[in-house]
């Protein structure tokens, strides 16, 4: 009788150890790499080729930000996603081991349930955090001063009053938030899952822990090159598919207006940003994790 109750302590304690530190490697990611967010976004809902107000590059993009916007435009949008994190990454793991459950092949987990299990976890955890994003965009793409520009706060509360919770508010742009983040989820964890289980052993710590940050990189990178077009979807109907007469209503339908009206290449639009956030940022989540981690089971030991 007494096994019981232990065993529910043992996995509750586990699951908090590894949503603080899920949280904190969040929290510092973000606070590192969202600069390159805002870039990406930026570039992403470009869409006039001929227009001479277009960003020529990341460092173009940054420079012009801060002389017209202030410094701090290139922090725009951070708060949603610092209040999302720390629920995001225990949503988008824990859903992740019950998904793997759920489609592995006998007793053995393989490329396949492992990818249907990312898709799954990213189709939920977009539930989750598509509010987040529609505040985000829209404080990424308002080009005002930061002193100027309305807090985070009434930009929520500017879009609820616009649509409520529903498809034409908080939750504007659902699909296309979850096909986004399913189909990264479904190469990056169908990717590292299957390749970290046949990394070579290596001498020392520091050494395996590399060949996993440049495993998680080339996932990341992988999953960022799969998925940009919808992510660029997403970014226009986020930012503009609110307004009267858009052209930008669903997913796919937006993806073949980009690609009808600028050409292939503006389906990768951001893509440099993105890259350089998530490869970079991917390491220092994966750095600040197992630290974290280590120091509360040492702390909090989750099995004894």
């Amino acid at each position: 009788m007494s096994e019981g109750p232990s065993a529910l302590k043992r996995a509750g304690r586990e699951a908090a150890i590894q949503i603080m530190s899920g949280g904190s490697a969040g929290f510092v990611e973000i606070c590192l790499m969202h600069p390159l967010d805002v870039a990406k976004t930026r570039f992403q809902v470009q869409s006039n080729a001929a227009d001479p107000e277009r960003y020529k590059s990341i460092a173009d993009c940054f420079r012009r930000m801060i002389r017209s916007e202030g410094f701090f435009s290139i922090y725009k949008g951070i708060l949603p996603p610092i209040l999302a994190e720390t629920p995001k990454r225990a949503v988008k793991f824990f859903t992740f081991e019950q998904y793997k459950k759920l489609f592995r092949y006998d007793v053995k987990d393989t490329p396949v349930s492992l990818s249907m299990a990312g898709l799954f976890a990213g189709l939920t955890e977009a539930v989750f955090v598509n509010p987040f994003e529609v505040v985000k965009v829209r404080l990424q793409t308002d080009k005002n001063k930061v002193s100027e520009q309305p807090t985070t706060f009434q930009v929520a509360r500017s879009i609820y009053r616009e649509g409520g919770l529903g498809l034409r508010g908080l939750n504007f742009g659902l699909t296309s938030t979850m096909i986004r983040n399913g189909a990264f989820n479904m190469v990056y964890f169908g990717f590292y899952f299957s390749v970290r289980d046949r990394l070579p052993k290596m001498d020392s710590d520091a050494a395996t822990l590399a060949l996993r940050i440049l495993t998680g990189f080339t996932a990341g990178t992988l999953a960022s090159c799969f998925n940009i077009p919808f992510d660029v979807a997403k970014s226009r109907i986020q930012s503009e598919g609110h307004l009267p007469n858009s052209k930008y209503k669903g997913c796919l339908q937006s993806v073949g207006v980009v690609y009808r009206e600028e050409g292939f290449r503006a389906l990768y639009k951001g893509l440099v940003p993105k890259v350089l956030r998530l490869g970079p940022g991917g390491a220092v989540m994966l750095v600040v994790y197992e630290h974290m981690r280590e120091l509360l089971e040492e702390k909090w030991p989750p099995y004894e």
